[in-house]
């Protein structure tokens, strides 16, 4: 069991790579609080993983939902190792210009500010512990942006470099950092990402990937698996791209 006895906190744990990565880790051994904004999926999603998954219902843009979702999880468990910073979202493909203001806030609130949010609130508990994992899932799009999500591209580079940040600034507390840079993948934003969905939009994108295919839900929890592992316990600041070459 590679995560024996850990406790992992995983934020958009619903669906797509999230509900892969806490489906990944409890069959690891770790125990997971499953958070996420649908309560209900929440629920469905824990109740698979059994007696070893809580779920909480959690806006990670807002305050006082994360501070409840830690506190759910500290009461449950006791402590937590692992934090992935998964919940993500997007506009849909189009021209920079065309994607409104409150649009822009939501997706800078949902993909980043999270990260602000529950940092503030796992932190503490992770130097009194004087160990921790945080994993952010950025993305391709922030190291090889594609037109028409010029405003997701900004955010997940903003992901990509505010996890060498902390990892940086947090490494002598015994905390680890890292993020995954996965290329898209059959989750529910495909259509979003390439702006409408059919067997040519397909062809088009794969085309992009030198190994020819979308990642899959487990390409990415394995990933994650491994840097929240004790095997990866020397990589810290690394943008692991999880995307069959397409950033060559």
């Amino acid at each position: 069991m590679r995560l024996d006895n850990k406790v992992a906190l995983v934020t958009g744990a619903a669906s797509g790579f999230g509900k892969g990565i806490a489906e990944t880790f409890a069959r690891e051994g770790a125990r997971v609080a499953v958070v996420d904004i649908n309560a209900e999926a929440a629920r469905q999603a824990a109740a698979l993983i059994s007696n070893k998954a809580i779920a909480v219902r959690c806006d990670v843009s807002q305050h006082a939902d994360v501070d409840a979702s830690v506190k759910a999880t500290v009461d449950a468990f006791g402590r937590i190792d692992i934090l992935v910073n998964n919940a993500g979202m997007s506009h849909v493909r189009r021209p920079m210009l065309e994607v409104e203001e409150a649009e822009f806030d939501r997706l800078m609130a949902v993909n980043l500010k999270s990260i602000f949010l529950f940092a503030h609130a796992v932190v503490p508990l992770m130097r009194k512990q004087k160990s921790g994992v945080i994993i952010n899932i950025g993305s391709t799009a922030g190291i090889r942006p594609r037109p028409g999500l010029t405003w997701y591209n900004a955010s997940k580079g903003a992901v990509n470099l505010v996890s060498k940040s902390m990892a940086a600034e947090l490494a002598g507390d015994g905390i680890r950092v890292c993020a995954i840079a996965p290329v898209m993948a059959e989750t529910p934003l495909l259509p979003t990402f390439m702006g409408g969905d059919s067997p040519e939009l397909r062809a088009q994108f794969k085309s992009t990937v030198p190994l020819g295919r979308f990642a899959t839900i487990q390409d990415v929890a394995n990933a994650t698996l491994f840097l929240a592992s004790d095997e990866a316990s020397f990589l810290t600041g690394n943008v692991l791209e999880v995307d069959g070459g397409r950033c060559v």
